[in-house]
């Protein structure tokens, strides 16, 4: 099963020159000026993204908390315990 995995794999490998070579294109695309703001961008959005994944984390976890702290109710009675028998 590896060796069916391996050749796939190794398709997707990125080495120091296809980064170079994407390096440049975007800055033939974009400009000097822009690739700044365009790094700002996605830094404010995974930053974002982050919070928003704590945030969903924290409640989870706090609902957790508050079904394992509420107490269980107490044993109801029988039904039919309240009727007074007639004799």
């Amino acid at each position: 099963m590896l060796q069916s995995f391996l050749p796939k794999a190794s398709l997707l490998m990125i080495s120091t020159e296809h980064v170079i070579v994407f390096g440049l294109i975007a800055l033939l695309l974009f400009g000097g000026k822009k690739i700044p703001e365009l790094m700002r961008g996605l830094g404010s959005g995974i930053r974002e993204f982050n919070e928003a994944k704590q945030n969903v984390k924290k409640e989870i976890e706090e609902g957790i908390h508050k079904e394992t702290s509420i107490p269980p109710a107490p044993p109801s009675a029988p039904v039919g315990s309240d009727v007074p028998k007639s004799a």
